[in-house]
């Protein structure tokens, strides 16, 4: 990870650790360990326990399904299933409660009595109680108490003890493991839940047709032959499990449309799941798969707009006995733009004049003022550009901000829109199938960037509505848990705690004892795949041509001869794919198959994936060169492709087969990162050939007639290697002769039937002092000879001393990691923040809170950070800066004269030189911005002045608080082309 080591995340997780059990000090229940059961305490379980579940008959079917499931939980855990009962008659000394405040007798009157603390459960939103009650009956020695403020409430707080006594929400999903205990005592003090940040928490599951419909299909809800009933009450568990309370269904056309089956909206009010629709179906309808043509017309609202109405109308009526969030919508057929072929004030017109049919189609059937009927509007891709062109909306419908489908929110409340009484939610995605490209196979959507999006969305009055898209949810499974635990408590995250929440998950699912190996693996596996999704390692576009239809796979950006960049990334996925699978290999075997889930699959496939792509390019590489190697990396691929498809089939045939059908390496319509790379061969004869490749000589041609590593520089003192390959079939001896005692190569002669890599340093107590010491390694093979030549920079002035812990130049260019400023200037508005685990190195720092006033980057006292360098170097200057591509938080910024609201600024300068504004963000579907979202950056060259050698300040001024920015390069002729650019230059040699 660069220089942001995983020493500093646990240093942040400590503190963030810390901060959490502050905010969250509120009373939860929890296992106790001793065998005595003290006044505090409650035996759930144990060999001479008899515990019952009572449960009202006249409460909501949600609490008596959870009652049940909670009896299956203890018996998951115990081997003993308490009886569930409806009779108070039938109570006993020890007795568990569950019921909701109004529609639990016993609760009721405990609650009059005062003996329960119920006062504050009174008008909340999805809270609960639980509490201990001593001899509250006859009969009843002690009860443990859980009332609910509503049915949903009661499930959170039955749920809510499941996971204490160690039956994860993923149980089922995802097999978590179960811990056997003998007996189960809990230490019960009176615990009143919080409302939850958001109101409506869920998913929209995407049905698209590779993973869950399959397995439905095929191993699951084969008698329903799709994903029906079966499979649909597995999904509503689980989301009240997670503390989640909304669902908008499959809506694609090979999925059968979630209400053409009468029992899918009987099983989710059983659930007390509430029923939406994605932001193209309008009023819970499914145009895609339910609309008929031949028998209803055009999906025309400009030539058919009774047909649309009619059946909207039907659809409300025929759901209107259960709880829905009621989507308002005009779209085209299957998500696609509307068919207006008009100006943007038409489109303005036609779709106000939808929107207020389905609102009076709401009020007449439902009966009630459209003020009391939940509502959502999502200004979807081009629905977007209408509501900004003037659609007036009914303050109480909540607006629905969308991401950019790549984890970037397009847009979010301003002023005006904060104060509206129907708030504003978010639709947020953890899987897309689209342009640039799909990332429908592995989740690595790094929880730094769902958390920076996320809060600023809560803070901005995102706090009615929030809905996931999670794909097939298989793959999904951590981004699902995180998202609804944010939704449900967003103040006990903060980034510190969001950079090891994975690992905490993790650990807490397989043992504590393991976090820090959890973190160090999850730490990476985000790094890497921030920086390049695995499935847009084979580098193409999809839909960018009519000619081609599929995407075509190229050579990467990652660089095999400058910075060590490919292989560095090589080594990392196999370093952590060697850690899961010794990690795996230490778990009981009832722990194994949910840790391949969970970890193990996804580690090791974007590792098989990125080793597939990156040898593949390294053996085309090769074949020009005619290295003898070239065909042995082409086997190499070969093992790796196939290795992808071993693990794939290990997935599906976990626990006989159980998950069959769920993972495929075929993602996509047009996609074909996942297929056999092209490969080359080469066809050698003759006796040995001796070649040297340099580091750093990344143009094979035309460029220079001798081999040159990079200048060693004294400041940085690196190691740079050379490549003694062979062009012939015969071994190739050779043997290594340098030109002075201060040139360091650890091998003196070998001999190779492929290729040797020589690693050369510089022993700086012998090299001479100056700023062009230069030498040679002189490579022979019998008559066969080669040179490289080394150059020193190890100038006199200025001594390590005088320039420790600056950012130094090397090679032509100074590289700094954002989060390692050395000064800042903050004001009380903007306070700079360093955000751990994201950006390429490890670590980005975040511009002040993005819902602070916009800044002036001109202004000579706004907020910033600066960075000290030096440099030999005088005159112009490329400056890059790589920042999180985000774009403008709102419409309402205070502007300037001449100065654009459509684009977020920050400001560069060099010392009191002139300012430049780069923006971090780009037009949806433009080249730029396509490019910014598959690398997780935006970069942004701004060309600079500096005035004389030596030490200088870099700062980064704030103009749009909240950006993130993760790197600075200033080039000043010597950075070699690479994806990430050239590691960080900073001097760090303690001087004592």
């Amino acid at each position: 990870m660069n220089s942001f080591h995983l020493t500093e995340i646990k240093m942040f997780l400590m503190i963030g650790l810390s901060s959490l059990l502050v905010q969250t000090g509120r009373a939860q229940v929890s296992l106790s360990a001793g065998n005595a059961v003290t006044q505090n305490e409650f035996r759930l379980a144990g060999p001479q326990t008899q515990t019952i579940l009572y449960c009202d008959s006249k409460d909501y079917e949600v609490v008596k399904r959870t009652t049940r499931l909670f009896a299956g939980d203890i018996q998951n855990v115990t081997g003993q299933l308490p009886s569930v009962i409806t009779s108070e008659s039938r109570l006993a000394e020890n007795s568990v409660i569950i019921g909701t405040l109004g529609s639990n007798g016993l609760i009721d009157k405990w609650a009059r009595e005062g003996k329960l603390q119920a006062n504050g459960l009174k008008g909340k939103w999805e809270s609960y109680l639980i509490q201990l009650v001593v001899n509250p009956a006859p009969g009843v020695k002690k009860a443990l108490v859980i009332a609910g403020s509503d049915r949903r409430g009661t499930a959170y707080g039955v749920f809510s003890i499941s996971e204490a006594i160690g039956v994860s929400p993923w149980y089922w999903w995802a097999d978590a493991p179960i811990v056997k205990r003998s007996q189960l005592t809990l230490r019960v003090p009176v615990t009143l839940s919080r409302e939850p940040s958001v109101k409506y928490r869920g998913i929209y599951v995407n049905d698209e047709d590779w993973g869950l419909l399959r397995w439905a299909k095929k191993t699951f809800d084969v008698k329903q032959g799709n994903i029906g009933p079966k499979t649909y009450a597995k999904i509503f568990e689980l989301l009240l499990r997670t503390k989640a309370n909304y669902l908008c269904p499959a809506m694609h056309e090979a999925s059968t449309a979630f209400n053409q089956i009468p029992e899918n909206k009987l099983l989710a009010d059983s659930f007390a799941i509430v029923m939406g629709s994605v932001h193209a179906e309008p009023l819970l309808f499914n145009n895609a798969s339910e609309w008929d043509k031949k028998t209803m017309g055009e999906w025309d609202y400009m030539t058919n707009k009774e047909g649309i109405n009619k059946v909207l109308r039907d659809r409300v009526r025929s759901n209107a006995a259960f709880e829905n969030v009621y989507t308002l919508a005009l779209r085209g057929i299957h998500d696609k733009a509307m068919s207006v072929n008009s100006s943007v004030s038409d489109r303005v017109k036609v779709l106000s004049e939808a929107l207020r049919d389905q609102r009076k189609i709401l009020t007449d059937v439902l009966g009630k003022p459209a003020n009391q009927i939940p509502q959502a509007f999502t200004p979807y891709k081009e629905v977007l550009d209408i509501y900004t062109n003037g659609l007036e909306l009914p303050e109480d419908v909540t607006i629905v901000w969308p991401d950019d489908n790549y984890g970037y929110l397009k847009r979010l409340s301003n002023a005006a829109e904060q104060k509206r009484s129907g708030r504003s939610g978010v639709y947020y995605h953890a899987s897309y199938l689209g342009k640039p490209h799909d990332y429908l196979w592995l989740s690595s959507t790094p929880p730094a960037l769902m958390y920076e999006e996320l809060r600023k969305a809560y803070d901005t009055s995102a706090d009615r509505l929030w809905l996931l898209n999670v794909g097939d949810i298989k793959s999904c499974e951590f981004p699902f848990t995180l998202f609804m635990d944010m939704a449900y408590d967003i103040d006990k995250f903060n980034y510190d705690v969001i950079a090891g929440y994975h690992a905490t998950w993790l650990s807490n699912l397989f043992g504590k004892e393991y976090y820090d190996q959890l973190l160090d693996i999850t730490t990476a596996y985000y790094h890497l795949a921030f920086s390049r999704k695995p499935e847009a390692m084979g580098w193409g576009y999809e839909w960018n041509t009519y000619k081609n239809g599929r995407e075509r796979t190229t050579d990467t950006d990652f660089s095999f001869s400058n910075y060590q960049e490919a292989e560095s990334r090589l080594k990392e996925y196999g370093r952590i794919g060697g850690l899961a699978k010794s990690l795996m290999d230490k778990l009981n075997d009832d722990q194994k198959p949910s840790f391949y889930q969970l970890l193990y699959y996804p580690v090791k496939g974007a590792e098989l994936m990125n080793k597939m792509h990156l040898t593949a390019q390294k053996n085309r590489w090769y074949a020009r060169q005619q290295r003898t190697a070239t065909n042995e990396l082409k086997e190499q691929v070969k093992v790796y492709y196939d290795s992808l498809q071993v693990i794939t089939r290990g997935y599906n045939s976990l626990l006989n087969g159980k998950w069959n059908q769920m993972m495929s390496m075929v993602q996509g319509v047009t996609a074909s990162y996942f297929e056999l790379p092209r490969l080359d061969s080469v066809t050698l004869s003759g006796p040995s050939v001796l070649n040297v490749l340099a580091e750093g000589e990344d143009v094979l041609k035309g460029q220079r007639s001798f081999h040159a590593l990079p200048s060693f520089n004294t400041y940085n003192r690196q190691s740079y290697y050379f490549d003694i390959f062979n062009s012939g079939r015969s071994p190739l001896k050779w043997v290594l002769k340098s030109s002075a005692d201060w040139i360091v190569v650890k091998s003196k002669r070998g001999s190779t039937d492929t290729e040797d890599r020589i690693w050369v340093s510089v022993d700086w107590k012998k090299v001479p002092v100056g700023e062009r010491v230069s030498g040679s390694v002189a490579i022979t093979s019998g008559k066969q000879k080669e040179s490289v030549l080394i150059s020193v920079f190890n100038p006199a002035s200025p001594t390590l001393a005088d320039v420790n812990g600056l950012f130094m130049e090397d090679n032509g260019y100074i590289s700094i990691n954002a989060s390692e400023f050395q000064n800042k200037r903050e004001s009380e508005d903007i306070k700079m923040r360093i955000v751990p685990g994201l950006g390429y190195e490890g670590a980005s720092v975040q511009l002040g809170d993005p819902a602070a006033p916009f800044q002036n980057p001109m202004s000579s006292t706004v907020p910033c950070l600066e960075y000290d360098f030096y440099t030999f170097h005088a005159g112009s200057v490329d400056v890059y800066t790589y920042a999180l591509p985000t774009f403008p938080l709102s419409t309402d910024k205070v502007l300037g004269h001449e100065t654009s609201g459509g684009e977020t600024k920050y400001g560069v300068c060099i010392d009191d030189g002139p300012v430049s504004q780069p923006t971090t963000s780009a037009m949806e579907y433009s080249q730029v911005w396509s490019e910014n979202v598959l690398r997780n950056s935006a970069v942004k060259k701004s060309v600079l002045h500096i005035n004389s050698p030596g030490k200088h300040t870099l700062r980064i001024l704030c103009g749009d608080p909240g950006l993130v920015i993760s790197k600075i390069v200033l080039d000043f002729g010597g950075m070699k082309r690479s994806y990430l650019g050239p590691p960080a230059t900073k001097v760090i040699t303690q001087v004592k």
